[in-house]
């Protein structure tokens, strides 16, 4: 399984990412040195939203759009789903 996550950081903004290992990739965003960059600076960050994919080419493509939305088009999404 693949998961597509959005992330809240500290100062409010929002992360979107995607992995393999939802659980592990959380703890590495708020504690290892191998976290992305932008959620390093901008700890502790809450897992708000994600889903499940059965390809990794599903869960970058799902990735990569809501990437591309705005900050309201995201609240909306999660505001609609929840965490798997």
């Amino acid at each position: 399984m693949f998961f597509v996550y959005i992330l809240e950081c500290a100062d409010g903004t929002l992360y979107t990412g995607s992995t393999n290992d939802l659980e592990k990739r959380l703890k590495q965003h708020n504690g290892a040195k191998s976290g992305a960059h932008y959620t390093k600076t901008r700890r502790p960050v809450t897992l708000v939203y994600s889903e499940r994919f059965r390809t990794l080419r599903k869960a970058l493509q799902r990735e990569a759009g809501i990437k591309s939305w705005t900050r309201k088009e995201k609240l909306a999404l999660i505001n609609s789903g929840s965490k798997t």
